[in-house]
């Protein structure tokens, strides 16, 4: 089958290409090799499998994306612009790439000729802003953002909408409603609902991926809006201490990048995916601070991690994913431990450099009041 891999030379794209490739398929990348991502002047990436057709281009160029689209049967859509904190002040530059760039191929896909039988769209755990809790007094609740005033206090953790007490995190399954905190949410949002809207209209099979926190080799270390593990590891290449904010307890699911592609590959072969929305995770949690502590025993050992107690605008306590919906209908099932996907992180990233720009992004939002 042909196959285009929109965003194919980046971390979850390049990875994607080459399980593609591995079951036979013929694949075409389209990539715009982003500056922010691959560096200045930068060129096709060296762990680009060079059995790809490459073609450089953006998402929200019509005609380059229709031509990139000749003789395409599936489609990957895994370009987008990564970034939670940058989503809020490069506000329409999210939603140019994301939003418009997803809908430039929709709007492709519903008024010209084209061969597309299946498309598989990521999006992304940050669709629910906060996850889903347990209060002992009031059984499951969705709560929204925590008050300001209460992130000044310090009180980190969220209460109960009903009754005030103190709730524990639990699975966030794909029922939750979504309540996206960034502009960046909002766009992944937006991926999902308008690809599975165009998708069922037009009777093309298109699957929705929530992906959680993803790690792993090709991450964009120089990239400071990327994955936090990333994001350490730049700082800890660097013999800097991995910045942290409110009190490191909050947690996240962190999820390899081989069990990314495992359901990319999943929802991509199995008909039983097919306008479905699914996370991606591994089902437990993690506290940032626990992993910062890792990478920081592996990579720098003499550093202290730098635990700010502030605050972002828009950041939540706790998420990680209730995987029984993709592993009930698709057999998905995670296969890289923690342990061993941070073995695999850490000997990638002691062969790298990164350019430290962390302290750079921090002063962006300082300067616009989205840390306190």
């Amino acid at each position: 089958m042909k196959i285009l891999v929109t965003g194919g030379a980046g971390f979850v794209g390049s990875h994607t290409v080459d399980a593609l490739l591995e079951e036979g398929h013929s694949v075409r990348v389209f990539d715009n090799l982003d500056p922010q991502v691959h560096g200045d002047d930068a060129g096709i990436p060296e762990y680009l499998n060079p059995d790809v057709e490459f073609v450089k281009g953006d998402v929200r160029d019509r005609t380059a994306l229709k031509n990139a689209l000749v003789g395409i049967e599936s489609v990957f859509h895994l370009a987008a612009a990564v970034g939670v904190g940058q989503s809020m002040y490069e506000v329409m530059k999210y939603i140019e790439i994301n939003s418009l760039g997803g809908a430039v191929l929709l709007d492709i896909l519903t008024n010209d000729k084209h061969n597309v039988q299946k498309v598989v769209v990521a999006s992304s755990m940050s669709v629910y802003g906060e996850g889903q809790y347990l209060c002992q007094h009031c059984g499951v609740v969705f709560p929204k953002l925590r008050p300001v005033s209460q992130l000044e206090s310090k009180d980190w953790e969220l209460h109960c909408p009903n009754c005030s007490r103190t709730l524990d995190p639990i699975p966030t399954n794909e029922d939750k409603p979504l309540f996206p905190t960034s502009i960046y949410a909002i766009s992944k949002r937006d991926h999902e609902e308008t690809f599975l809207t165009i998708g069922r209209a037009y009777d093309i099979p298109t699957v929705a991926l929530r992906y959680f926190n993803i790690y792993g080799s090709r991450q964009a270390l120089s990239n400071p809006y990327t994955g936090v593990a990333a994001i350490f590891c730049s700082r800890l290449l660097n013999n800097k201490p991995p910045v942290i904010f409110e009190d490191g307890l909050q947690s996240r699911d962190f999820t390899h990048i081989s069990d990314i592609v495992q359901a990319n590959m999943l929802a991509f072969d199995k008909d039983e995916a097919n306008y479905e929305v699914f996370n991606v995770g591994t089902g437990t949690s993690l506290t940032i601070k626990d992993m910062g502590n890792i990478l920081r025993n592996h990579l720098a050992p003499d550093l202290e991690m730098e635990i700010l107690g502030q605050f972002r605008a828009g950041d939540i306590r706790h998420c990680y994913a209730d995987i029984s919906k993709i592993q009930e209908t698709l057999g998905f099932s995670p296969k890289i431990s923690f342990e061993d996907g941070m073995k695999e992180l850490i000997n990638w990233v002691s062969t790298q450099h990164a350019n430290d720009m962390v302290e750079e992004a921090k002063a962006q939002l300082i300067e616009r009041n989205l840390v306190q």
